[in-house]
């Protein structure tokens, strides 16, 4: 099996690369050569996705048995290549989002859900993220001649992380002292690791398969208490998990799930979050590692050499993660409360 992998150096794409290098197959990776190096045995073509002769100069790599793009963020973007790479492979699986779907986070959805409204011919200043999420899946699904593979993952984790979610928990429980936890520990989340993703959306090309899928994991796969316990267990210096209630964060303005991570209080326009059918890929083989594995192999990644650095290194949005000045004002003002 020859594939191609879009992006294919950081994190999903580059799980990807290592599950299909794992079967025996032969990889080629597009991609600029600024996020990262291939992992050996990869044959890499450097260029530019927006550039036509880089696209040209692609296209002549090939062919492939099938194309996975995992960093196409721009509708008008995603047809050029699907067209260059149309006559060249049999197989497009393009990595969306739960976010092209209406009306989450507000309310639960599946694969029947409709759409943000969004041209395949938009550019990047015409809709937010998830409006042009749904945008370029329909430039995939129009500009790809053979099978089209949509998946539409939650939040995913594992290794490799460099949105500062999981990473981010773990790196505040190996600075120790009070550590402020937000909203209930009971509170279920579902999560997918980027390694089971990747697995899944390799089995099902080489099973032919085609369609749309969530891959959102298996429903309630980890707590918020399981989250703090294994990231104090594995990285805590005498750490303290502090409770605090979601009102009180509320009223102090403390932004959702960016500064304070995976953390969704129970508001209306976040009552679905957490609510997502994987139903449709757990049938067609998608498996899910225990969250424990995910976590714990994220903090060994964390740990080696220059693993810190890379993940939190300036990558895609700015860190709005809340700084340790402000958690402990916060706290400050929680124990007052409580004493008072």
């Amino acid at each position: 099996m020859r594939l191609l992998v879009i992006g294919g150096t950081v994190f999903l794409g580059r799980a990807f690369v290592a599950d299909a290098l794992a079967r025996g197959w032969e990889v080629t990776t597009f991609h600029r050569g600024r996020s990262g190096a291939d992992l050996p045995g990869v044959e890499s073509v450097r260029g530019d996705r927006e550039n036509e002769t880089d696209l040209a100069r692609l296209a002549a790599a090939g062919p492939w048995d099938a194309v996975v793009d995992v960093c196409g963020y721009v509708p008008r973007t995603v047809g050029a290549l699907a067209r260059a790479l149309s006559p060249q492979a049999g197989a497009y699986l393009y990595v969306s989002s739960i976010n092209a779907l209406r009306p989450w986070p507000a309310a639960p959805v599946d694969e029947t859900s409709p759409r943000f409204e969004c041209s395949p011919d938009a550019g990047p200043g015409d809709g937010r993220y998830p409006a042009l999420k749904a945008g370029c899946e329909r430039a995939v699904e129009r500009d790809f001649d053979g099978r089209v593979l949509v998946l539409r993952p939650g939040v995913v984790i594992g290794p490799g992380d460099r949105m500062r979610r999981i990473p981010y928990w773990l790196r505040r429980a190996a600075q120790g002292g009070r550590m402020l936890a937000a909203g209930s520990p009971h509170r279920t989340m579902q999560l997918i690791d980027a390694r089971d993703l990747a697995a899944f959306g390799l089995d099902r090309i080489a099973a032919g398969g085609s369609g749309t899928y969530l891959t959102t994991g298996e429903p309630a796969n980890a707590t918020w208490g399981e989250l703090i316990e294994h990231a104090v267990e594995l990285a805590g210096a005498g750490t303290e998990p502090v409770w605090v209630e979601d009102a009180f964060l509320a009223a102090r303005q403390v932004p959702p799930f960016v500064t304070v991570p995976l953390w969704a209080p129970p508001v209306e326009e976040l009552a679905a979050v957490w609510d997502f059918s994987s139903e449709k890929a757990l049938a067609d083989g998608l498996r899910c590692r225990p969250f424990a594995e995910s976590v714990r192999d994220t903090w060994t990644w964390m740990t080696e050499q220059g693993g810190m650095e890379e993940a939190f290194a300036e990558y895609r949005y700015p860190d709005q993660t809340l700084t340790r000045e402000r958690e402990a004002e916060i706290l400050a003002a929680w124990d007052a409360r409580e004493s008072g």
